[in-house]
């Protein structure tokens, strides 16, 4: 009897945003790959776009052999626990889609595994190759070279835009979720800019942190290891984040990992002016900036929906990489403003309704269905005497 390997995926840009799959069709003796299939999805969350990839690969298996056994290997831990009968599916979405999977071949005839994302790089390279391109049909073929770059990468940034302004499913979490990935947001402690309240960001002077925020950053770090429960620590590449990082992992004895996409925004010319020069010097540009997510500020820095795509596509990228396990980002005021926008759904506008002390801490927790949840806001507790 014949035996195939099929390695599924699918991803979601927004959760629910612009989503794809991918599946490849291996021949299990030779390794050769007989099929490789995508697909754009539309809108729709990562599991759904998960279990479109699995119900893809099978029935592409079928079509080579219908009295073949196969073998699925997918880095969803979700998929593979609820085909495997170990978990219930509670979701409705879901249900339909594993009921239609689970008819393709007899029972007995599949068998599941879990695989590390890594192991798994040809399904998801295919489903991102679906959600860049925005296919609206299927595409069946032999490996071929990717397609044209600067096509590809103008389709990624519209869908990313797309991304970063969609909502998460409403609802509660489903018991058999399995544990979130929880990132705890720490901003870094003060720099002198920080007391004067001057627009500090990416394309500024890079300051290091004072007295003050060394004295943050310790504190901060003994609350953290009284929760114990970081298992990772991620920083923004500037001096400030750097420095409260390492403040933590000398307490907590963990590696800092440094993580571009955490970045402040860049504030263009308005960097080290307070909010009263740059409505002195820049008055229409400072307006347009408050009532449009899209603007600029003056000279060419980051808009607020340039920095969502961003923090959208790190969010995304880091939940798949830390699935069930708590990570603290050491980051900056807007990633952790944005953090908690698209969590909540919130609108743009919501950014300049948030307050977010020098070495507060934030968190939030990414379930395996693409619910969000916050837990905590802008807690200085332990910055108390």
């Amino acid at each position: 009897m014949r035996e195939f390997i099929v390695e599924a995926d699918g991803g979601s840009r927004g959760n629910p945003g612009p989503a794809g799959y991918g599946c490849v069709v291996l021949d299990a003796a030779t390794g050769e790959t007989l099929v490789e299939t995508y697909e754009y999805l539309g809108v729709v969350t990562n599991n759904v776009a998960e279990y479109r990839g699995l119900l893809a690969g099978l029935r592409a298996a079928h079509d080579l052999d219908p009295s073949a056994t196969v073998h699925v290997r997918m880095d969803s831990k979700l998929v593979v626990e609820q085909m495997s009968g170990r978990w219930k599916i509670k979701h409705p979405d879901l249900k339909p889609l594993a009921l239609e999977a689970g008819r393709v071949f007899p029972p007995g005839r599949v068998t599941y595994e879990w695989i590390p994302r890594e192991q798994n790089k040809r399904a998801d390279r295919l489903a991102n190759e679906a959600m860049d391109s925005g296919a609206s049909a299927s595409s069946v073929r032999q490996p071929s070279p990717a397609a044209d770059a600067e096509a590809v990468g103008a389709a990624k940034a519209e869908a990313d835009v797309r991304a970063a302004k969609a909502v998460a499913a409403p609802g509660w979490a489903p018991a058999d979720m399995g544990e979130p990935a929880t990132f705890v947001l720490l901003r870094h402690g003060e720099t002198p800019l920080t007391p004067q309240k001057r627009f500090s960001g990416s394309g500024g002077t890079d300051p290091s942190l004072s007295a003050v925020g060394r004295e943050q950053a310790e504190r901060a770090a003994e609350a953290l290891a009284a929760r114990g429960t970081i298992q990772h620590i991620l920083a923004s590449p500037l001096t400030r984040t750097r420095q409260t990082a390492a403040a933590v992992a000398e307490r907590l004895g963990i590696e800092v990992t440094v993580e571009d996409g955490l970045i402040e925004t860049d504030f263009g010319a308005w960097e080290g002016l307070t909010f009263g020069e740059v409505r002195e010097r820049y008055p229409d540009d400072l307006n347009t900036w408050l009532s449009d997510p899209e603007a600029e500020p003056t000279g060419g820095g980051e808009s607020f929906a340039a920095t969502a795509t961003r923090i959208a596509a790190t969010r995304d990228k880091l939940v798949a990489a830390y699935a069930g396990r708590t990570v603290l980002l050491v980051t900056h005021v807007t990633p952790i403003k944005t953090f908690v926008r698209l969590a909540l759904g919130a609108p743009p506008e919501s950014l300049f309704r948030m307050e977010l002390s020098a070495a507060s801490l934030s968190a939030v927790a990414y379930y395996a269905d693409g619910n969000a949840s916050v837990r905590l806001l802008n807690d200085t507790s332990h910055l108390r005497p």
